[in-house]
């Protein structure tokens, strides 16, 4: 699929068949995120994947029950975190950018992005969930304290095509000098 064809068809589902995300699926997914740019090559995101049929549903109910209901059948879930204090941080953990810690999540969104890209070119569908248990999340996976949870992902084969949701004119967002 092109890239323009990718970014124009994506969209975010919620409603999956009942599929299984093949541990192989998962990790060509992640190597196409590791491939996104990060401040001074850190690469901060790490991913937690969830795609037995016992563990997705125990980890579930680390979801709000609309999510729950938005990921049915959900073939995986993704978890990405970043290791805090190193994107955006000088080599004392002081702040580099006036961002703060925002460069972190910045690059793990880049991270994100490219997963969900590749993922629709593989004919899978994505969610990305913002809203969860943290504490549930951390104590299930295991994730270290050292590591901050940006969000959930759910990976599956679509059982809908959602139309894209209306766009801001280019004309209305972008100033030109």
């Amino acid at each position: 699929m092109e890239l323009q064809q990718c970014i124009n068809e994506r969209r975010s589902v919620r409603k999956y068949k009942l599929s299984h995300i093949s541990n192989e699926n998962i990790k060509t997914l992640i190597e196409s995120a590791q491939k996104a740019p990060s401040w001074k090559n850190s690469q901060v995101s790490r991913y937690y994947a969830i795609n037995t049929l016992e563990n997705k549903e125990k980890f579930k109910e680390f979801l709000p029950e609309f999510n729950q209901n938005n990921t049915e059948n959900a073939g995986a879930y993704i978890v990405t975190t970043v290791v805090n204090k190193r994107s955006g941080f000088d080599r004392d953990g002081n702040y580099s950018s006036h961002l703060k810690d925002g460069f972190q999540y910045f690059d793990n969104g880049l991270q994100v992005e490219n997963l969900c890209l590749t993922a629709h070119d593989m004919g899978f569908g994505t969610l990305i969930m913002g809203l969860y248990d943290e504490k549930g999340i951390r104590d299930f996976l295991q994730i270290p304290e050292t590591e901050i949870i940006v969000c959930v992902i759910s990976v599956g084969v679509p059982d809908i095509n959602p139309t894209m949701p209306q766009r801001k004119n280019v004309e209305d967002i972008v100033k030109f000098y």
